[in-house]
């Protein structure tokens, strides 16, 4: 690390809604020292010539799960059966992949890894063992025998062994006293954020996101731990009586809230509770797209047409909240099929075709989701933030795939080498 002087074709700081030309960016080790329009080049300096890229702070996806490859062949099952030697170098690797692609930092939302290999992974990155997105970690969520997490349900024709599987996973249980365990083993362990699974969800096989998969009394221990230990919660939820419950309950955060209503809106705002509303996962019922609607597996695809009607309304009063309230919402991709996992991009493409604009939308990417996540020192361009900067060569506020395409990366004051490896 050096000092650099990096020349902008236009910017955006990541807070205020406008592009702004002939910014210089003055940076010194890892940090932001200057950022001003006109801005002198000290002499000595080395000079990175931007004036080609629109230049914003490096993205953040703020719902990801990095610890299998979506795309992968042999079925949902098969991603449970890897190793957990494997599930976290698969996470490693998207982690890699979603760095050179201008997404400086993530937040890993659980996965399926019975150790805590994604908290071993975050480390390594940040002790510089590997160029890779910064990560923030939920470990394990919260859950229940059955219920959207428990990948050992794909193997329920076979109780023994499907017993047997659950049992490998350490956040599976029953009752207050259980939930609030597990929740003082997350921390213990080195998690960021505590989740809960509070609903079904859309690609499990067996339950749907009207079921509640947590009593109200296993709610108020896990929030309670956290709360008592410092720690934000989030929540795995769907229908806005749920989401109303969780917000009314103090929970920091939701995500997905695909099934929101005027009233639950209300409860979030009342509170003060971030939604990461996650529209990748439901685009093809929202666009009606029966040909990648016909690639999700049989129970993914019938659930998103059941709730058709809901999930539309849903999506419209989260649309209608991000436009005309002060509605903490993040950008989160949520990727568990079709695409790799890393694509974090697409979830710009689902804001923009529902109709919020670009610069809206990577507000929520960079210093919304930087409040999410508790890194008030990411997200922005100013004097004093970690040197995170991402250049982009196509029209962001035109072209709605323009995300899918980086041209610059650095983190931490280190610039990223985007070339494939072998």
């Amino acid at each position: 690390m050096g000092e650099y002087y990096i020349r902008c074709g236009a910017c955006f700081d990541g807070v205020h809604e406008e592009l702004r030309e002939n910014v210089g960016i003055l940076v010194r080790e890892n940090r932001i020292v200057r950022a001003e329009r006109e801005l002198p080049c000290p002499r000595g300096t080395e000079v990175v010539d931007l004036s080609h890229l629109t230049v914003t702070p490096g993205l953040i996806d703020a719902h990801v799960h990095f610890d299998f490859l979506s795309n992968q062949t042999g079925g949902p099952g098969a991603r449970f059966l890897a190793s957990d030697e494997m599930k976290t170098l698969t996470l490693l690797y998207n982690a890699r992949q979603s760095l050179k692609r201008g997404f400086t930092t993530v937040r890993h939302a659980g996965g399926k890894i019975s150790t805590f290999g994604a908290v071993d992974v975050k480390r390594a990155v940040d002790a510089g063992l590997f160029q890779a997105s910064r990560l923030v970690v939920v470990a394990h969520a919260v859950s229940t025998p059955g219920c959207h997490t428990d990948a050992s349900t794909y193997f329920r024709g076979n109780p023994h062994l499907s017993d047997a599987l659950q049992g490998l996973y350490p956040n599976i249980g029953s009752g207050a006293d259980f939930a609030r365990a597990a929740a003082r083993r997350e921390i213990k362990y080195g998690a960021d954020v505590v989740k809960l699974m509070v609903t079904g969800g859309f690609a499990s096989p067996n339950d749907g996101p009207e079921d509640m998969q947590l009593e109200e009394d296993e709610i108020r221990a896990v929030l309670d731990v956290a709360r008592h230990m410092g720690k934000p919660t989030t929540a795995h939820v769907y229908t806005a009586r749920m989401v109303s419950l969780l917000a009314e309950l103090g929970i920091t955060g939701v995500e997905h809230a695909s099934m929101l209503d005027g009233a639950a809106l209300e409860k979030l705002l009342a509170n003060g509770t971030y939604v990461v509303p996650t529209f990748v996962p439901y685009e093809e019922i929202i666009r009606e797209d029966r040909e990648m609607l016909d690639k999700k597996t049989p129970e993914f695809r019938a659930k998103l047409l059941k709730y058709a009607a809901q999930l539309r309304q849903g999506r419209q009063v989260l649309v209608d909240a991000i436009l005309n309230t002060e509605l903490l919402a993040g950008y989160g991709t949520d990727i568990v099929s079709l695409y790799p996992n890393y694509d974090c991009w697409r979830e710009f493409k689902a804001w923009r075709d529902s109709g919020i604009p670009a610069l809206r939308t990577l507000r929520a990417a960079t210093s919304d989701n930087a409040k999410i996540l508790r890194r008030p020192e990411l997200g922005s361009i100013a004097p004093g933030q970690l040197a995170d900067l991402s250049g982009w060569d196509r029209d962001l506020l035109e072209d709605h795939e323009a995300l899918s395409h980086c041209a610059f990366v650095m983190k931490d004051g280190r610039v990223v080498d985007q070339t494939e490896e072998p």
